[in-house]
């Protein structure tokens, strides 16, 4: 009876978990899909601020603002987007509130995530939570923000390039153009996380440094294998630029690994410790 009611509790404050991120979730959603942002001057003596204020609009919305300046600044000059399904818009502001919802609520979802499985976590466990949390919040902002200001332009820029050299007409349907773009850019941000990955697992005694060297062959292939599953489209050219920069955190990620394990002079432990 005593582990049945442990169970109840750890259910009942994992459902406590979940309501209080759902809330938090659902009011950041509800706000993309029924205010838009304006800038409004203030005047402060002889000077004008721009202040951004919400001001209620269900249909130009803050994901619809987002569209536009997605569309004016990552596809080349002369590409034209076209809603080719009724419902096609509806699907857009949807996916790009989704994605805006998930970034801007990520540090309250990671918060009450650690407060949930900190009970349960050893004391070095929590320690390298510490440790990684800052440099891996850091590595998904900063690769999803260049997957979105310069790789996937980039990826375009390329893509559009052999349109015009078959003289066909650059046209893209708008959903291919968003669901392109958030996957591209959300992958890339994923693929920045890889070096505290392969830290994280060193650290912790869970693979042995030397592990990560040893199999960078198999690694490659891996990075290949993803870039090809991740990317939306067939071409190769989009697979390459997510797999060139993955091996690049794969070996920078194994250089920390051994740097660590150098000064602390000690191996690291456990069955896992073993492989390779």
């Amino acid at each position: 009876m005593g582990e049945f009611a442990r169970i109840v509790e750890v259910l009942t404050e994992a459902r406590r978990r979940v309501v209080r991120v759902a809330i938090v979730l659902g009011a950041l959603f509800g706000f993309m899909l029924v205010f838009n942002v304006q800038l409004f001057p203030v005047r402060w003596g002889a000077f004008a601020f721009p202040v951004p204020l919400p001001v209620p609009n269900l249909f130009y919305n803050v994901t619809a603002q987002v569209f536009v300046l997605m569309s004016r600044y990552m596809l080349p000059s002369g590409v034209q987007l076209l809603n080719i399904g009724v419902g096609d818009s509806v699907m857009v502001e949807m996916e790009i509130g989704l994605l805006l919802t998930v970034i801007l609520g990520m540090p309250w979802i990671v918060h009450e995530l650690g407060a949930f499985l900190a009970p349960a976590l050893r004391h070095d466990e929590r320690r390298l939570i510490r440790t990684i949390a800052l440099p891996a919040s850091v590595l998904f902002a900063g690769g999803a923000v260049a997957g979105l200001l310069w790789l996937t332009p980039f990826t375009y820029l390329i893509l559009f390039k052999y349109v015009g050299a078959l003289g066909i007409a650059p046209v893209m349907g708008v959903q291919d153009f968003v669901t392109f773009t958030l996957l591209y850019s959300l992958a890339f941000g994923i693929v920045c996380e890889l070096p505290v990955f392969i830290f994280g697992l060193t650290r912790l005694g869970l693979v042995r440094a030397g592990t990560w060297r040893k199999h960078w062959r198999a690694a490659v292939i891996g990075t290949l294998v993803f870039g090809m599953i991740i990317t939306p489209d067939n071409s190769g050219i989009t697979m390459l630029l997510i797999a060139l920069p993955m091996m690049a955190l794969y070996f920078g990620g194994a250089y920390f690994a051994a740097r660590f394990e150098r000064q602390h002079d000690s191996g690291p432990t456990g069955p896992i410790a073993q492989v390779g």
